[in-house]
């Protein structure tokens, strides 16, 4: 395989729609950047997988670093007026750098093989780096295998299980809870792989790819 980074996403603003980057810059917490603000209720965080409009919002970095909604400061009181009329009058955001706001691992890994066999817009995925070269589901045969790109590698670490944020429409917000069950018979309810940074470095658009399993043979 020929393997190459055809697509990166950062989503600054968690569970908000993300933007698409031609360069990013890997850290041991993932793409510097991603999702350093939250939205949250008195129960928590708070995301699209139960206020699915929060979808219709993008998050993005401006140009001094600071995270944007829909192109405004994040801070700013348009922002949440924007976010409270997605996810309720009682929501806030928060600006929070810990591990733990990642659902599972830094990154999620996607593969174009998968994608295509998937048959839907990419962005119901959420992927950080998709990877074109790959032939049908091989993703399922790399847990444990790293991604070498350029001066960086990325360990994969399991498959990941989907949630109900697949089943909305990237630019209509309509949910279709077909694709859910559809992800579970034919997927086993998993695509793309989670993943967490080994070796941190700047990776672009077009880097080819290295697909490496620690202790085979050369």
């Amino acid at each position: 395989m020929s393997l190459r980074v055809e697509q990166l996403w950062r989503y600054p603003v968690k569970t908000l729609a993300g933007e698409r980057l031609e360069t990013a810059e890997l850290t041991t917490a993932g793409i510097r950047g991603d999702r350093v603000v939250h939205v949250r209720g008195p129960e928590g965080v708070r995301t699209s997988r139960l206020h699915h409009r929060l979808l219709g919002l993008s998050g993005s970095i401006g140009p001094d670093g600071t995270p944007m909604i829909d192109g405004r400061p994040w801070d700013d009181p348009a922002s949440l007026a924007a976010v409270r009329r997605a996810a309720g009058d009682d929501a806030w955001l928060a600006e929070y750098e810990g591990l733990d706001r990642f659902d599972v691992l830094p990154l999620l890994v996607a593969t174009d093989g998968a994608i295509a066999a998937f048959g839907r817009d990419v962005r119901r995925l959420r992927p950080n780096i998709v990877v074109s070269g790959v032939e049908g589901l091989a993703e399922t045969t790399w847990p444990g295998a790293e991604l070498h790109i350029a001066d960086a590698a990325i360990g994969l670490d399991s498959l990941r299980p989907r949630c109900p944020m697949t089943t909305v429409d990237p630019v209509t917000l309509e949910r279709d809870p077909e694709v859910l069950r559809d992800i579970a018979r034919r997927f086993r309810g998993r695509l793309a792989l989670n993943a967490d940074v080994i070796r941190p470095g700047r990776i672009r658009v077009g880097d080819a790819v290295r697909l490496v399993h620690p202790g085979a043979s050369p």
